[in-house]
């Protein structure tokens, strides 16, 4: 899994069948390649000009790059490639276009690389057969989270990613969408000031103001006020979207834009949790390990809502993504659907993604 973020490769060895409960085995982020991340980045915010050669040859390297890091946690598990039934690869999103007259997503990081380099058989490009069937192509976490968080009572399920989304649980029923920016915002935003790409602990955010002026209208966004099915990307919230909005925040002073970003990042996620009647919610994602965004989507709840770590349910909140796509994998070789329609407005449940033998 690489996420909108750019940050890392998470990886996940997990087994899971018909009679065998999931379980995951063993886990390790990668550092992402640093030659190719600053194109990434540049693609996924909607850079106009595209090089066909350069993404050419990005789709190939990081193809590569993800079987390298299959092939290292295999190694670290002690397992042999013939032990892997199959990798299921969700791909660099460089580009998420789910509406209009041709509606298209875009993943990168070649799968037949993958197969090829490994000798695993790969599932990869989930996401296009559900924007086919007329949905979102995303999230698709949440049939994943129905599976790994369900109980007696309702449960949700908060992602903060790149961007953030939640899965909504009750004995009845499944939803789940994106709920905003999350991560990527915040971190262009740290990396934009030339110092740290991360707010650690979100201690930068923590020290400055929030802009309320700024916030309201960031929050006016049409995004946040539309129903769902609905799922966004970096190519809508970034930095250039913040400063066209709000265009008296890009001269608010740098500790106050980052507490606006983090409480932007609350306040949406929040008011996607608040109607709904889940004491628990567990929290997976990067955006788990800012202390601060996690303070403030807490003050922003309804009481008697508490947010959790996905660990209380057994999964580590740094690939509990992963996880969900090597069980997307599962699904797509026992031909059963890994999308969820109501979630994702397509017309159908669908088996999702292409598979390349090894």
């Amino acid at each position: 899994m690489s996420g909108t973020s750019v940050d890392g490769i998470d990886a996940a060895i997990i087994q899971c069948g018909e009679t065998i409960p999931l379980q995951v085995l063993h886990t390790r982020s990668f550092e992402y390649p640093k030659a190719w991340r600053s194109f990434v980045l540049a693609l996924g915010q909607g850079q106009q000009s595209v090089d066909l050669d350069e993404l050419g040859r990005c789709d190939s390297a990081l193809g590569a790059e993800f079987a390298r890091c299959a092939l290292a946690l295999i190694d670290e598990a002690q397992l042999k490639p013939r032990d892997i039934r199959a990798i299921g690869s969700h791909g660099q999103t460089v580009r998420h276009r789910p509406s209009g007259p041709h509606p298209f997503t875009l993943q990168i990081g070649c799968p037949h690389v993958i197969a090829e380099r490994t000798g695993i058989c790969t599932v990869a490009d989930f996401r296009r057969r559900d924007i086919a069937a007329g949905g979102q192509g995303a999230p698709l976490v949440p049939a994943f989270h129905a599976a790994a968080f369900a109980s007696s009572e309702p449960v949700a399920v908060l992602n903060l990613g790149g961007i953030a989304n939640v899965t909504l649980i009750n004995a009845s029923d499944v939803q789940g969408f994106d709920t905003g920016p999350a991560n990527a915002i915040l971190d262009a935003h740290m990396a934009s000031l030339g110092e740290c790409a991360v707010d650690i602990n979100g201690n930068f955010a923590a020290s400055g103001q929030i802009d309320l002026i700024s916030l309201a209208k960031l929050l006016s966004d049409p995004y946040f006020a539309k129903a769902a099915p609905k799922s966004t990307g970096r190519e809508h919230f970034n930095l250039a979207w913040a400063y066209q909005i709000a265009p008296e925040f890009n001269g608010k002073p740098a500790a106050d834009r980052q507490a606006t970003l983090t409480e932007l990042t609350a306040c949406s996620a929040a008011a996607a949790l608040k109607g709904f009647a889940a004491a628990n919610i567990y929290v997976c994602g990067g955006g788990i390990h800012n202390a601060y965004l996690m303070r403030r989507i807490r003050a922003n709840l309804s009481p008697g809502q508490r947010l959790q770590s996905s660990d209380a349910k057994g999964l580590h909140p740094d690939f509990v993504e992963a996880a969900a796509f090597a069980w997307l994998a599962q699904q797509t070789l026992s031909q059963k659907p890994g999308n969820l329609m109501q979630v994702t407005g397509a017309a159908g449940t669908r088996v999702l993604g292409s598979i390349c033998q090894p």
